[in-house]
C-alpha cells in the first residue's frame, strides 16, 4: 500500500542555541506526539523535526515562541526526507 501524501509528516530543521537543546527537546517531548525531533548537525546545532501534518499549527505556536527568546532561529519547511526515496542523509 503506497502512503498518500497526508500520512506524511511535515519536515522542519531550525538552528538551536547550543546551551538550549535540553530545554527544547524535553519540551517538545511533553507534548505527547507533537513532533519527533533530532540532531542532524551537532556542529551547527541543526534540529530536524517531523511534525504530523494537523499538530503543525500548535507545533509552529511553539516554535514562534522559541524564536522570539532567541532559542532557535532559521526554521524552515522542507521537503520531508524520508518521502524522498533518493533522499542520501
Amino acid at each position: 500500500m503506497q502512503e498518500t501524501q497526508s500520512n506524511i509528516c511535515s519536515y522542519y530543521q531550525a538552528h538551536v542555541l547550543k546551551e538550549e537543546h535540553w530545554l527544547l527537546t524535553s519540551l517538545l517531548r511533553s507534548f505527547e506526539h507533537l513532533a519527533f525531533d533530532r540532531t542532524c548537525d551537532t556542529q551547527q546545532g541543526i534540529f530536524e523535526f517531523f511534525v504530523p501534518q494537523d499538530l503543525e499549527h500548535h507545533f509552529l505556536e511553539i516554535m514562534d515562541s522559541f524564536k522570539k527568546r532567541g532559542l532557535i532561529w532559521n526554521l524552515q519547511k522542507l521537503p520531508n526526507r524520508l518521502a524522498d526515496p533518493d533522499s542520501k542523509f
